[in-house]
């Protein structure tokens, strides 16, 4: 099933298929065309009673290169001295004992992240169900810019391969037996979404919609605002399917447009609803192999080393299913249901005091805050990379709870007990690192020249 998967996108990229989603492709989706979960009533009853028929499966395949990790990106430190993994294993527990449900809980993991995670998992004994815990994902071989040959990469070998990206999780339920043990079981929804968004909780209410109305797949999507201008949009085709298109999928002379957040309103938030009876009549009648929109990535081969040679990675979107299912549907949520970390700043942001870990585990923003979501930009040659993070703030994250926004340019070292308020920018032009002393508060704009 994979080879016949791969075959079917490498060919695409040799006959020249870039995997691109034009503005005349497609047309804007305004608040007429999905529901507001927000203003949803009556479906807290309906979503408790099919409590019992859910999976809460967790993409859990990365390893947060980008961010300098070399393990699974779950693994991080993120509250209290609490992984994403720990935080997530406790909200399960913690929603099997409020709802009297045996919750399964599963995680799709990649050839990168299997084996840590199984450590980590083996101290949650009371996690396991019927269900295993997790599944694997397939693997790619890269593929090589110059003759669009396979990588070869002697070196390293494990260089050679990629995770297909999350739109494999439809095939992986099926090659590796898990989507037969669900449906054997009496599961029929499954609740899936990103290890590193501590906001993707089970909703009832959203549940009950969901469940009420027999959707095949319902995407969760959020107001996009400047920070989500390059996150993939809601849109719809001309046959009036809707359809998600990813910055990777948008041609250059449409970015400007893309990045409209009045032209498209919504951001997908890779939290996904799918009715598992249907995913399965989709997979038979597909022969297992859901043909999503291809995503050609371009990355060197070793992803940390720039000067390596330059190869495609062959990737697909889970969220780009939405245009497959016929009634597919999306779903406005609030921004609470959307807590990412894909880079040091948004993990500044979550360690900060302006979030705190509730007693049932949901990460939230700090009741005592009255401003807006938090905005922070951390200068990317000193604050990239975790090390880096965490050597420039080695006594703790300053207070940021009357922060509206920060700003950091420059190698700037945070001592113990800084309070920051209001928009601060500091900015260090010097060739030397600058420390900013203990106990400081910091209510405006400072410069190092």
């Amino acid at each position: 099933m994979v080879i016949d998967t791969f075959r079917h996108y490498y060919t695409l990229l040799v006959r020249g298929e870039t995997g691109l989603i034009t503005k005349a492709d497609i047309d804007p989706v305004g608040e007429e065309g999905v529901a507001d979960a927000e203003k949803l009533s009556g479906l807290t009853e309906a979503g408790r009673a099919a409590l019992e028929k859910v999976v809460v499966i967790k993409l859990n395949g990365g390893l947060g290169t980008s961010m300098g990790l070399s393990r699974a990106k779950s693994l991080l430190e993120v509250k209290n001295g609490l992984t994403f993994l720990d935080i997530i294993a406790s909200q399960i527990l913690t929603c099997r004992r409020k709802f009297g449900v045996n919750l399964p809980f599963v995680l799709m993991n990649s050839f990168n992240t299997e084996t840590d995670t199984q450590e980590a998992l083996s101290s949650y004994k009371d996690l396991a169900t019927e269900i295993p815990l997790t599944f694997l994902q397939h693997k790619f071989p890269k593929v090589f810019q110059d003759g669009l040959t396979p990588a070869i990469w002697p070196s390293d070998p494990d260089m050679e391969w990629n995770p297909l990206g999350h739109g494999d999780i439809y095939s992986a339920l099926v090659s590796s037996g898990m989507l037969q043990k669900l449906l054997g079981a009496g599961i029929r929804y499954a609740f899936i979404s990103n290890s590193d968004n501590l906001g993707a909780v089970v909703d009832e209410t959203i549940l009950g919609y969901f469940a009420k109305h027999n959707f095949p797949f319902m995407m969760e999507v959020a107001d996009r605002t400047k920070a989500d201008s390059k996150g993939g949009h809601l849109a719809r085709l001309k046959n009036g399917r809707l359809t998600l298109r990813e910055i990777a999928q948008c041609p250059e002379d449409d970015m400007e447009e893309f990045q409209d957040i009045n032209v498209y309103r919504y951001f997908n938030t890779n939290t996904i609803w799918v009715n598992l009876l249907a995913l399965k009549e989709l997979l038979k009648a597909h022969r297992n192999v859901i043909r999503l929109p291809m995503i050609r990535n371009p990355k060197t081969v070793d992803p940390k080393d720039e000067s390596t040679p330059r190869v495609y990675q062959i990737e697909t979107a889970m969220g780009s299913a939405i245009s497959v299912f016929d009634g597919a549907t999306a779903v406005r949520v609030p921004r609470t249901r959307f807590v990412p970390v894909k880079k040091c700043q948004d993990l500044l942001a979550l360690w900060s005091d302006c979030y705190v870990l509730t007693d049932d585990y949901h990460v939230i923003q700090n009741p005592n805050r009255r401003l807006a979501t938090l905005e922070v930009r951390l200068d990317g040659r000193y604050y990239k990379k975790i090390d880096q993070l965490k050597t420039r703030f080695p006594q703790g994250v300053p207070s940021l709870l009357d922060c509206v926004s920060l700003e950091v340019y420059g190698d700037v070292v945070f001592g113990k007990g800084v309070a920051v308020r209001d928009k601060v920018v500091i900015a260090n032009s010097t060739d030397t690192q600058v420390t900013i002393r203990d106990g400081s508060v910091i209510e405006k704009d400072l410069v190092f020249e």
